[in-house]
């Protein structure tokens, strides 16, 4: 077995430097650290990542940036001193020992000396900005427009708390047939109704879900309730034909089969051929039939106009909602992509918007908190297509709501 924070310090080079995927890195390093040791590999990597501009900042003090492998090392090491609960001592002998380990004895020393600093003075650190954008920025790595909007949308105060939010309690949900009574009192650990949506149990500690008969069987999906939420938006499917467009992994499409009691008509589409199979996979062990295809939904199909009675478009995005869960969303967001995003997500309202019949409902979505992604693009969609009829939207935000940040708006065609 590996060492864990060698296996730790191998991800995040892979995720900081390399630009690999989070969740994919770390399920690929997982088998090679031993079983107990995987909740503390998770923990120290998405926690280094979220903390890894505040740290940069204060390093930028104490040394001359280093290489990568001591650079990372360093971030790993600061947030054991700083954001978790390794006592210093141990945090320190184990960055020295693992900086000898990989082959940097010459930086073992600067190592030493920069932790030792940083512990010494965690009560003095160097003062971030005074200007609001500038520091909330830096302290949770999130790019200065995106704090901008937030602050102008939502108040410093409100940003701060929303950028600082903590993750949220695992959320469940039962499968039709299976009733949320039933799965409620089949789990190994004490769950409580969410608030929102009643089909949702929070769970009050963790267990080892993929293995559960629970999931196993299909009886169980892991699902957030601000995604729950989106699928209530479509309101009463009992009996229609749904489109999912932008479906993958395939979650709200299967919590549609179950409101509907297995009813609903139902098409997802997904764009990539893997995350189809994913998608595939996941409706085989819930027990869904749904008519999968891979599509791009940005591009009109004149064979599919009219034949939907709801589409759902939970459309790519920025994914700024899940910072608290994911926090590699933070990494190289630019306006530019953004603007590109809003450019895909029209594309794709133009043209799945056709396939809605008179009467039909359309539901756009996001996992984001932000406005030029959400309301800006519902705002656009509406003045260009007349049709359409506002019925109802909404931003969910965790501060507030307890959910993940999600948005949806429910449009209704003429």
């Amino acid at each position: 077995m590996l060492n864990v924070r060698r296996a730790a310090l191998g991800v995040l080079i892979r995720i900081l430097e390399d630009g690999a995927y989070t969740n994919l890195a770390l399920k690929e390093t997982a088998d090679s650290v031993a079983p107990k040791d995987v909740p503390f590999l998770y923990a120290l990597v998405n926690e280094t990542i979220a903390r890894t501009s505040y740290l940069d900042y204060l390093f930028s003090h104490f040394c001359k940036r280093q290489k990568r492998a001591v650079r990372n090392l360093l971030r790993m090491a600061g947030t054991e001193l700083l954001f978790l609960s390794t006592p210093a001592h141990a945090a320190i002998d184990e960055a020295v020992g693992l900086c000898r380990a990989i082959g940097k004895s010459e930086s073992c020393g600067l190592v030493n000396a920069v932790l030792r600093r940083l512990d010494r003075e965690r009560d003095a650190l160097p003062r971030l900005p005074d200007a609001p954008v500038e520091r909330l920025s830096i302290r949770y790595g999130v790019p200065a427009f995106l704090v901008s909007e937030w602050i102008e949308d939502y108040g410093e105060t409100e940003t701060e708390a929303l950028l600082d939010h903590k993750p949220l309690k695992t959320v469940v949900r039962a499968q039709y047939p299976f009733t949320t009574e039933a799965l409620n009192r089949a789990l190994p650990v004490a769950s409580l109704p969410c608030r929102l949506d009643p089909n949702g149990l929070a769970l009050s500690a963790g267990f080892d879900l993929a293995h559960d008969p629970l999931f196993v069987e299909g009886k169980l999906a892991i699902q957030g309730e601000g995604a729950m939420l989106i699928c209530r938006a479509l309101g009463d499917v009992h009996g229609l034909r749904v489109l999912d467009a932008c479906a993958a992994p395939g979650g709200k499409t299967a919590y549609l089969a179950s409101l509907s009691e297995n009813t609903a008509k139902l098409t997802a589409w997904e764009l990539h051929p893997h995350r189809k199979a994913l998608m595939d996979a996941a409706f085989a062990r819930l027990h869904v039939s749904v008519e999968t295809e891979c599509r791009d939904a940005s591009v009109f199909d004149p064979a599919y106009e009219n034949a939907f009675d709801a589409v759902l478009l939970d459309v790519p995005c920025s994914g700024f909602g899940l910072l608290a869960e994911k926090p590699d969303v933070r990494l190289n967001k630019t306006e530019d992509a953004i603007e590109a995003l809003t450019k895909a997500q029209d594309a794709i309202l133009d043209a799945c918007c056709r396939y809605v019949r008179p009467g039909g409902v359309l539901v756009y979505a996001t996992c984001t908190i932000s406005r030029r992604e959400n309301s800006e693009r519902v705002r656009s969609f509406l003045n260009t297509h007349p049709s359409f009829v506002p019925e109802e939207e909404k931003q969910l935000l965790p501060t507030r709501d307890g959910t993940d940040g999600f948005y949806y708006a429910r449009m209704r065609r003429r």
